[in-house]
């Protein structure tokens, strides 16, 4: 059984303007660093195709995907809110990140590929079912959940966000859907405010406050995630890979390392094995500082690996 990796080039001609921290870089630096360890070698490399509208509406309204149609610019930048800026090859790139997450479901269920990573842009967990935000477009992980619970051997699925923002959009997409467990630890308060308090049964919260490291953090997830996924027990984990956390990262006040990055994803590859066949489909979220989050993703994939 095979680890696969899944990407594409036009992903990085998506781009929101100079200086903009989600930059087609982050691509090119988590593939030199896998180039440089060793470790694409190892790894089944495969090319998505881009998702289609009838895909994109397992998660999405359809009037939704028709305004981010409208708002597509045929040349220079259109907003979808102050953070998130549409080029003319964005809609390109987000449906291609979508059809990247769609094609490892599918291999994963096939059985063609053990667990698999998604480094694809723009990310996802941000967008809700009907809004675009945080640098993000499409919902791209509830969208392999919405193909994955359409499978008839799949039944209750989990969503693991490590990201140091709080994943919104998915916990918009599925809090009334008792059938999928989201866990979402992040920094608290830290943007985007939305939705941090909800309370479900299928919804935990690990708030995290600015400082919290290792030891801390670790912790944390132990103790609130392990329960949840044991009680759940879920038939397949999607990961929100969001590299953010880091403490060399700009855009947050965590203190995570590249080992507790390792760390955290063989936590899941276990439950993965307890649970859900091994089952793991992961997708790149977020991560800014270019050297961390090469070496971060390098570490996440090297877990993957050692998982199956």
């Amino acid at each position: 059984m095979t680890t696969a990796y899944i990407s594409h080039i036009d992903c990085e001609l998506h781009e929101m303007g100079a200086g903009h921290p989600e930059s087609p870089q982050r691509l090119q630096a988590i593939s030199a660093e896998l180039g440089v360890s060793g470790l694409l070698d190892r790894l089944e490399c495969l090319r998505p195709d881009a998702a289609s509208h009838d895909q994109l509406a397992l998660a999405h309204p359809r009037n939704y995907i028709r305004e981010l149609e409208a708002l597509h610019p045929q040349q220079g930048h259109n907003y979808a809110d102050p953070d998130t800026a549409l080029n003319p090859h964005s809609l390109r790139a987000a449906r291609l990140a979508a059809g990247a997450v769609l094609l490892g479901t599918q291999q994963i269920l096939s059985g063609a590929c053990q667990n698999a990573f998604c480094a694809v842009r723009p990310p996802g967990h941000h967008a809700e079912q009907a809004s675009a935000m945080g640098f993000c477009l499409f919902n791209n992980v509830a969208l392999g959940v919405e193909w994955a619970l359409n499978q008839s051997d799949i039944e209750r699925v989990a969503v693991l966000d490590f990201d140091v923002h709080h994943g919104n959009g998915t916990v918009d997409i599925f809090k009334d859907r008792p059938e999928v467990l989201v866990c979402s630890s992040f920094q608290y308060p830290f943007y985007p405010f939305r939705y941090q308090d909800i309370r479900r049964p299928n919804i935990v919260h690990t708030p995290l406050a600015a400082g919290t490291a290792s030891s801390a953090f670790r912790h944390a997830i132990e103790q609130a995630w392990l329960p949840a996924l044991a009680e759940h027990r879920p038939d397949m984990i999607f990961i929100s890979a969001g590299f953010d956390a880091h403490r060399d990262d700009p855009l947050g006040q965590l203190q995570l390392t590249d080992a507790d990055f390792h760390w955290i994803t063989g936590l899941i590859g276990e439950a993965a094995s307890r649970y859900a066949g091994g089952r793991i489909l992961s997708v790149l979220e977020g991560g800014y500082n270019l050297k961390a989050l090469g070496r971060s993703a390098a570490a996440h994939v090297q877990a993957l690996l050692e998982a199956r």
